[in-house]
């Protein structure tokens, strides 16, 4: 009897420590084994447009509306990139925040021009019922995004 209480106890311990340092899987499997750098991404978007990347970091943010993405932290500070995954076919959650992340899709790059970034602007001052300045707007912007697909997420 006492052997099988002991082989019980040892059996239950297992399962919490395999479980403790668990991962979290949102979406796809992931296919990449090569992480690339969130800086190259930003330093060179021209290069990655298209390309499907495996990137890792900090989550540091999470959409409060439907959980439709999550901003990591590149390895240099002040850089991150929006991972977007399609609405409703992944939710993240709001305590993700935080936790490191392991993350693949294809990088998209787009450029906004002043008008288009003007228009957009008073559109969602309008929306929000706020005011906004369309002399603030004095160049182009290019947007950078993960289309995502899949990720991982430390569960601790």
């Amino acid at each position: 009897m006492k052997k099988l209480i002991f082989i019980s106890i040892v059996s239950m311990l297992m399962v919490v420590l395999v479980f403790s340092g668990s991962k979290k899987k949102y979406g796809k499997e992931l296919s990449l084994k090569e992480t690339t750098k969130i800086s190259e991404i930003v330093s060179h978007p021209e290069k990655f447009d298209g390309k499907r990347v495996l990137v890792q970091g900090p989550i540091v943010d999470v959409c409060k509306m439907r959980g439709c993405w999550i901003k990591i932290g590149g390895d240099k500070e002040f850089e991150s990139i929006r991972f977007k995954v399609e609405d409703g076919v992944i939710i993240f959650p709001l305590d993700l925040k935080g936790k490191s992340a392991v993350a693949e899709g294809i990088v998209s790059v787009k450029k906004y021009s002043v008008e288009e970034l003007i228009k957009s602007g008073e559109e969602h001052a309008k929306k929000e019922g706020t005011t906004f300045d369309a002399s603030s707007v004095k160049e182009p912007k290019i947007v950078l995004q993960i289309n995502g697909e899949g990720a991982r997420v430390d569960s601790k």
